[in-house]
């Protein structure tokens, strides 16, 4: 029986097909080359290799993108065919899951699976990611921590395993193991995304932006090739560090720049630029006719089905480039959506269609409306999925709209709240200045 790097067995491969596929796993857990060519590649070599089509699947259906994701169910269609092993059966009833948007069910097939395949790079990683769009990053802390042992430090794509450690270390709040286990990783595989993005985070979390700039100016030619499949995630990052240090001039600069060119036309991608005009605006800057032409971009990539975290950030564009009609039918989707049975049923009724409503309350101006949706969702906020970073947009919008609608208790509490873990941010002392001028 032929086997991939990590001693797996493989059903229809060939020696070609293995070496393609091996070079798009690694290519897949880095974040790094051409992981869809590689694939498509070893399918090609061997069209009757199930991991080569589960693998490209599993890219596709991990970008939670409506049109990324049909491509993913025609994949799996013709995997259910193909001879396959217990390993690679555990890979497709994960996948079925997958690409009905049904996550946590996913998640809870690999999860039990890593526990007699520790070495299966892919399962790590695509766990990982759905466990993000389930707001738990900090379960890859768990899988990854009982992996570990079973790897020698030696093994090729150990960095790999130990970055994802590293993550889930820094979602759960345990930032200085997580930086240093994150810059270790950074060592073992300086092209990896996931140690730049860990420290990103923890500089993020900690309040240290200059810091997190130097970081990330010492590494550039590391994360910031074209060949890093998400470097406009950590070009985000950057332009948050320079948020916090009020250079809002450089923060746009970045969204003009890398941001736009690095955007990819899928959801994930397009958060990015959603998030950073939103805080942007909600700062005092103007950005001008750039909602009009990002709301473009948005166009058949969050359809109210598929991930409520999308959905939210397209509805940001659409709010702000005044594209009702659009925003109706996103509405119309999501309402449908947490009438169904479906797992993100709940998600979309008690999460994003109240972030939806509060949003559309703050950009037209219903300030105390807005603080009354958010004040209760934020402990919800989580089940949106996203990293905790990624999440504070909203906390943010709440900050704002509290001190605008006047409600002075509201916005000295929130103000001295984001000032306790981050006291030197910009954004968090005009939130306190802001709240200190109403009128008591």
């Amino acid at each position: 029986m032929l086997r991939d790097a990590q001693r797996h067995d493989l059903s229809g491969a060939t020696p070609e097909a293995i070496e393609a596929f091996n070079a798009a796993v690694r290519a897949f857990t880095l974040v790094y080359g051409d992981t869809l060519g590689l694939y498509e590649a070893a399918r090609a070599a061997a069209p009757a290799f199930i991991m080569a089509h589960l693998g490209k699947a599993w890219v596709l259906s991990l970008a939670s993108d409506p049109i990324l994701a049909q491509a993913a169910r025609h994949l799996l269609e013709a995997a259910r065919t193909l001879p396959r092993n217990e390993r690679e059966s555990a890979h497709l009833a994960a996948l079925s899951h997958a690409v009905a948007g049904h996550r946590a069910a996913a998640v809870a097939i690999l999860d039990r699976h890593l526990m007699a395949y520790p070495f299966d790079l892919v399962a790590h990683m695509a766990a990982l990611q759905m466990d993000g769009h389930l707001g738990r990053f900090a379960f890859a802390r768990a899988r990854s921590a009982r992996a570990l042992p079973y790897w020698a430090k030696a093994q090729e794509s150990y960095g790999i395993l130990l970055s994802f450690f590293a993550f889930g270390l820094e979602e759960a709040g345990d930032y200085t193991q997580a930086e240093e286990v994150a810059r270790a990783a950074a060592e073992l595989e300086p092209f990896g995304y996931w140690p730049h993005h860990c420290v990103s985070h923890v500089m993020e979390m900690t309040g240290q932006p200059q810091l997190g700039l130097d970081w990330m100016s010492a590494r550039a030619p590391f994360w910031s090739a074209k060949e890093n499949n998400n470097r406009v995630h950590i070009w985000w990052h950057k332009a948050l560090f320079h948020i916090e240090l009020g250079q809002y001039a450089a923060a746009l600069e970045v969204y003009d720049g890398p941001i736009l060119a690095a955007m990819r036309p899928a959801s994930m991608s397009i958060c990015n630029a959603s998030s950073l005009l939103w805080r942007l605006e909600v700062l005092g800057c103007d950005v001008g006719p750039r909602w009009q032409q990002l709301a473009a971009r948005w166009q058949g990539h969050a359809d109210g089905r598929l991930y409520v975290f999308c959905d939210v950030h397209a509805a940001m564009a659409e709010l702000r480039a005044g594209q009702d009609d659009a925003l109706a039918r996103r509405l119309a989707a999501m309402r449908a959506t947490a009438a169904d049975h479906s797992e993100a049923a709940p998600l979309y009724r008690d999460v994003g269609l109240p972030l939806v409503e509060a949003l559309g309350a703050f950009h037209h101006g219903a300030y105390a409306r807005a603080v009354e949706l958010l004040l209760p969702v934020r402990f919800e906020l989580w089940k949106m999925g996203g990293s905790h970073a990624q999440r504070d947009v909203i906390d943010f919008t709440l900050a704002e709209a509290a001190a605008r609608a006047g409600l002075r208790d509201v916005a000295l509490s929130l103000a001295h709240e984001r000032l306790g873990t981050r006291p030197q941010s910009a954004p968090n002392r005009r939130f306190l200045a802001q709240a200190q001028a109403i009128a008591t």
